[in-house]
């Protein structure tokens, strides 16, 4: 019997609802893996929701300060380590950026999936020697970041449930932004650009205890809005569904150059153009003037938002039917899981991978 370990961020809860990008697409991953036979076991926090097998364990509560980080840490190890002696254990896929402060002993293949933008990574992670250990990206763009690099072997692209997003979308006419509110997920330039195009913007996502984004909301995101241009704070999965369908675009106005985007593979699922800064993965992922616009300032966004109607949804929606399925991204896992254990060499794994 194949069993994957699959070892989440300790300071977050695995679901479809997770801020996260990463804790989603592990949700996903899990039952997508289960449904192909492959037996999961899951190290993760005690409110997480999983259908197989959950190693619960206890989550840690803000402050975050570096004790309570270490402390997290430790309890994860220690998860881990009593994981591997209950379970025939084949492989380990890790993915959290800080993966390397939890390893698994060795003697067990061991990937990681870096979801996050390069510099969360300690250069040790990213450089460590052990040779059971393989890294993955997620994008094109975040492979060219990385190499050279002997651990580097495959790029899987994030998948999204794709038949879960309408297509059959009631337009309202509003700009979506889906992001934390933070000064590096760009939501004061996101309502510059909404102002100048007198366009009307709706913003969900999550404003976290943590001093420094609340003066930013405070003194930056609040007093942009007003009537046509809202916060509607933390949504669940179900209400970000209905908004991705109702909404005209969706604006990811990120100031880093982001590694990935499960909201725009959300977005192009439902059939809903993007506007974005030229950066990162993003700007590989849009089609400038066909499924999207990327932008270089405000000012451009603010013109994007005034073109968005000429666009059609339907060629959004059939590059996330082509590239951005589960059933794809779960293909390449399953194809990594292999690799990994074969290049490994590891007498522990077992090969019953099913296709």
């Amino acid at each position: 019997m194949t069993v994957v370990l699959q070892v989440a961020y300790p300071l977050a809860p695995v679901s479809p609802d997770a801020v996260g990008g990463a804790e989603q697409v592990l949700f996903h991953l899990e039952r997508a893996l289960a449904a192909r036979g492959v037996s999961t076991v899951t190290v993760a926090s005690e409110d997480s929701q999983i259908s197989g097998i959950l190693v619960p364990v206890t989550r840690s509560r803000p402050p975050f300060d570096k004790e309570a980080i270490s402390a997290a840490r430790q309890r994860h190890s220690e998860a881990i380590r009593a994981a591997l002696a209950k379970w025939p254990i084949s492989l380990v896929h890790m993915h959290g950026f800080d993966f390397d402060q939890y390893l698994p002993p060795p003697g067990i293949p061991v990937l990681a999936t870096l979801h996050c933008p390069t510099s969360w990574y300690t250069p040790q992670a990213l450089t460590l020697r052990r040779p059971d250990l393989w890294l993955n990206a997620v994008s094109r763009y975040q492979l060219q970041v990385l190499v050279p690099n002997a651990k580097l072997i495959s790029v899987v692209e994030n998948g999204v449930p794709i038949e879960l997003f309408t297509s059959h979308p009631k337009r309202r006419g509003f700009a979506l932004v889906l992001a934390r509110i933070a000064p590096e997920k760009g939501i004061r330039e996101a309502l510059e650009a909404a102002h100048l195009a007198q366009f009307p913007m709706l913003i969900a996502g999550e404003l976290f205890p943590y001093p420094q984004h609340q003066r930013y909301f405070e003194q930056e995101i609040v007093p942009l809005l007003d009537r046509k241009r809202r916060w509607l704070g933390p949504i669940g999965f179900t209400r970000k569904r209905r908004l991705l369908a109702d909404a005209r675009c969706v604006v990811i106005s990120s100031l880093e150059s982001e590694t990935s985007s499960l909201v725009l593979r959300e977005a192009f699922a439902a059939g809903t153009p993007v506007v974005a800064y030229r950066r990162g993965a993003l700007a590989d992922a849009i089609e400038n003037g066909r499924t999207g616009f990327l932008v270089e300032s405000v000012e451009g966004m603010a013109d994007a938002l005034k073109k968005i109607a000429a666009l059609d949804g339907n060629a959004c929606r059939a590059v996330a039917l082509e590239h951005f399925s589960l059933e794809r991204m779960v293909d390449g896992y399953l194809d990594l899981y292999r690799k990994v254990i074969r290049l490994s060499g590891s007498t522990r794994a077992r090969l019953e991978l099913t296709s």
